[in-house]
């Protein structure tokens, strides 16, 4: 009668930043402060936040001018900045600076005159701000499938980056048709994709080992939250992504099932909790976490908030 969870899990030091941003602006300026987007793919952090004061809008045209905004983890386009500066709005930029990191890369490839390709899921807020920041074409793919299909200007001037809530394993094979391909192509590093997306992936694999039924916790809409899910089932395991524990089914598991629980990136750890207890209730009470690393990376607040915080209140 075990739960077994998983190391690392939930949030990662870029969400920590945002959520952090969006409270620490609110205690600074005073609500109402406006958000681009949801902050981060939770809806229940969302709605906290909400309940402090912050307004989530999809449309800068919603914001009244002047009022201080804040821009997701997920990152925005070249133009969203433009469109939000000619509205004299104060911006505070909580994109993460992995996130940010991509960014830097696509522009420095199209500034040297090669063709962008992201790794990465069409229509992904994310990879929507990555595009937007190049002036010049911009491919998306996400199967190595795609490669064949795809058509360039000058197959021997392409660049490559990839979306930070893929790992090195969700993005080996996509880059290695594109290297066969196209055999000059450049692109980052692997060390440059998301530390975070790469060991919560590794942990549902070593989890995989240890039990026989996983439960992910995070929001549908979550990239990384869904890909554990996925990982999960490629180890042969049974896995259930819930956004809590209401979304639980007793009938998912056997007496002598040992359950695994893990977290997407965007997940607060109140919300696994919520699951250990309800598993607790159907029988559940052994509880131990497997080892895994220790994450220690932080990421400061941006400069624009950083400021107002280091002003002594009148």
């Amino acid at each position: 009668m075990e739960v077994v969870l998983a190391k690392p899990r939930g949030f990662c030091a870029g969400v920590v930043r945002a959520i952090d941003v969006v409270e620490q602006a609110l205690e600074v300026f005073g609500p109402p402060v406006y958000v681009l987007h949801e902050i981060v793919h939770n809806q229940h952090v969302v709605n906290s936040l909400r309940g402090k004061g912050a307004i989530f809008t999809e449309e800068l045209n919603d914001v009244p001018a002047g009022a201080v905004t804040i821009f997701s983890a997920h990152g925005v386009s070249d133009a969203r900045v433009n469109e939000a500066e000619k509205r004299g709005l104060r911006i505070i930029d909580a994109t993460c600076p992995l996130v940010a990191k991509v960014h830097m890369q696509a522009q420095k490839y199209h500034r040297r005159g090669y063709e962008l390709i992201i790794v990465g899921h069409r229509g992904h807020p994310e990879v929507v701000g990555t595009s937007g920041r190049v002036a010049g074409p911009v491919h998306v793919i996400s199967e190595p499938e795609e490669v064949e299909t795809l058509r360039v200007e000058t197959p021997e001037k392409v660049a490559y980056v990839t979306q930070t809530t893929l790992s090195v394993d969700d993005t080996r094979a996509v880059i290695g048709a594109l290297k066969k391909r196209f055999p000059s192509i450049v692109g980052p590093e692997t060390k440059d994709i998301c530390y975070a997306t790469q060991n919560r992936q590794n942990a549902v694999r070593e989890l995989a080992h240890e039990t026989d039924v996983i439960i992910v916790v995070g929001a549908r809409n979550s990239s990384n939250s869904n890909r554990l899910r996925e990982v999960g089932e490629q180890e042969a395991i049974r896995a259930y992504l819930v956004q809590d524990a209401n979304e639980l089914e007793a009938q998912w598991f056997s007496p002598d099932d040992r359950i695994g629980v893990t977290a997407g990136a965007s997940t607060p750890e109140a919300l696994v909790t919520a699951v250990i207890e309800q598993l607790a209730a159907w029988g559940r009470t052994q509880v131990r976490e497997i080892p895994g690393p220790d994450e220690r990376v932080t990421f400061r607040v941006p400069n624009e908030l950083r400021a107002h915080l280091a002003t002594p209140k009148s």
